[in-house]
Order: structure tokens, then C-alpha cells, then sequence
């Protein structure tokens, strides 16, 4: 990616490195439905919560690690606000989003993972302006996760989709029931944007301008644009709950309580494991 570091930036930097102490961890947890997150917030020791701009912001320790939690609500607006709150109001270093996803590539199922390489926002078109996706004065058209963050929740997540480890935290019969099977994680990109995608127009339409996108969600490319202004690294995880067309009818409530709110959770149990 070509980054446009001007003065200004390079002040907005040295003040935000000030602010958040980088020499101490603290972890933000981010989820766009209540039920991604509620797991989370049970595992926090010394619980506090605040509320802001609507939001409750749940704080405390997960293995004396300093953690905020927070349910963002649906769509960009709302995740860059609510992230935007993580950083300045609490100071965190390091930010974590899960939730679920549908998905587009074929080759992903219900109850695949998926790691965001790269964070497209599909309906940023501000052509002939600037190349359709392009970011205004920042020079980028996609936002790209650290290494560091990637092969750590590579790791994490292969562990969690290993079928003793699986089958120890969701009953078979849980799996059985939304056809899951030896579910895989995939690393690639993400395309978010303030459109729910329900038939298969759409899909193919997105997969002509942008072919290697694997899902869609409303929140992952602006939480990755306000992390990647602040310099905060940044993972976004996302569960596939359907393939985002007319045959994505199923208990949607029902899968986030049974499979996606139990991912969410034990990628949080292993990930603070690991620090």
C-alpha cells in the first residue's frame, strides 16, 4: 500500500504514542451483535462498565491483561465511532473484532473462519474523482493486517478448529445441525460496506470488480481505517454465517448463540492464553 506520512501525520503519531503508553497492553474487543460479545465479557475479572455514546464498555482483566469489551452495533458509522471511543476514551494498543460474515467465494462454508489480510470498503466509489475504493487522503484503497496479528490468529484459530478441541466446546450435535463439517480457515480479503447482501446478483456483481474477496460484512475495512490512522494494530476475525444470497434463510439468532458467540469466546480464552 502506498502511505502518505506528511507532516501532520507524523505529530498525530508521536501524540497518540503519548497518550496510549505503548509499553503497556491493553486489548479492545469489538463485536456488532450483543450475543458476539457476551461470552467475552463474562471472561473479564474486576468488571467495570461506562457508558458512552450509547455503548456500555465493559473493562477489566482477562489474565491480567487489561481488556475493554464493547458491542458496537451494525455498520461503519457505528464501528468507526465505537473504536474511535477505544482508543482515545481507554487507550488501548490493540484491537480485536469478531463477529460473523456471509460469504461470497463458493469455497467457504457455514462455520468457516475467516482472518482479514486485506479490508476492502466496497461501497467507497469516489470516482472520477480517485480509483473506485480508494480512501480520500489516504492514498490506499484497502487495509492490510500486520503480520504479527495474522499468523497469531492463524495459529489460535487452527487449534480452535481442530475437532477435539472443537467438539469439547460445541456439542456434535450443535455442528450437525448447521451442516458443519471439518469447518476450515481461510486468510484473504474482506469487503465492508452499509449493504446487506441477500441474492446472488449482488455477489457476482462484487466478485467481477473485486474476484479475490472471500465475505461481506458491515463493519471490518472502517474499523481497519480508523486502526490503521491511529496506528493501533488490528485483526478482524469473522465466522461465516451464510452465503449471502436468497438461500441465506435459516435460525440466524440461533447459529449466533450456538456457534458464532462460542467461537468468538474461546478465540478470546485461547488468544489471552497465548500473551
Amino acid at each position: 500500500m502506498v502511505r502518505n506520512r506528511g507532516e501532520n501525520e507524523n505529530h498525530r503519531k508521536f501524540d497518540l504514542k503519548e497518550h496510549i503508553q505503548m509499553d503497556k497492553k491493553i486489548i479492545g474487543i469489538m463485536g456488532a451483535m450483543p450475543e458476539e460479545i457476551s461470552g467475552i465479557v463474562h471472561l473479564l475479572s474486576n468488571k467495570d462498565e461506562k457508558e458512552i455514546g450509547g455503548r456500555k464498555y465493559y473493562s477489566g482483566l482477562i489474565n491480567n491483561v487489561k481488556t475493554i469489551v464493547v458491542f458496537s452495533r451494525w455498520g461503519k458509522v457505528a464501528a468507526a465511532a465505537t473504536v474511535t471511543t477505544l482508543i482515545l476514551e481507554f487507550g488501548i494498543t490493540e484491537l480485536i473484532f469478531t463477529g460473523v460474515a456471509g460469504a461470497v467465494n463458493p469455497n467457504l462454508k457455514i462455520g468457516d473462519i475467516v482472518i482479514g489480510h486485506k479490508l476492502f470498503q466496497h461501497d467507497m466509489d469516489g470516482r472520477p474523482l480517485m480509483k473506485q475504493y480508494e480512501i480520500p487522503l489516504l492514498g490506499v484503497t484497502y487495509f492490510e493486517c500486520k503480520e504479527t496479528q495474522r499468523l497469531n490468529a492463524e495459529k489460535i484459530i487452527r487449534h480452535l478448529l481442530s475437532n477435539k478441541y472443537l467438539k469439547d466446546v460445541i456439542h456434535p450435535n450443535e455442528l450437525q445441525r448447521f451442516g458443519i463439517h471439518e469447518p476450515k480457515l481461510h486468510i484473504g480479503v474482506i469487503a465492508s460496506g452499509d449493504k446487506f447482501f441477500a441474492n446472488k446478483k449482488d455477489k457476482e456483481s462484487l466478485l467481477n470488480i473485486l474476484p479475490s474477496v472471500l465475505c461481506v460484512e458491515m463493519e471490518g475495512a472502517a474499523v481497519a481505517q480508523v486502526c490503521y490512522e491511529y496506528q493501533i494494530p488490528y485483526t478482524i476475525i469473522r465466522t461465516i454465517s451464510d452465503s449471502a444470497d436468497e438461500n441465506a434463510k435459516f435460525d440466524f439468532s440461533s447459529f449466533i448463540k450456538s456457534i458464532a458467540s462460542v467461537y468468538s469466546t474461546e478465540i478470546m480464552k485461547l488468544y489471552f492464553a497465548s500473551i
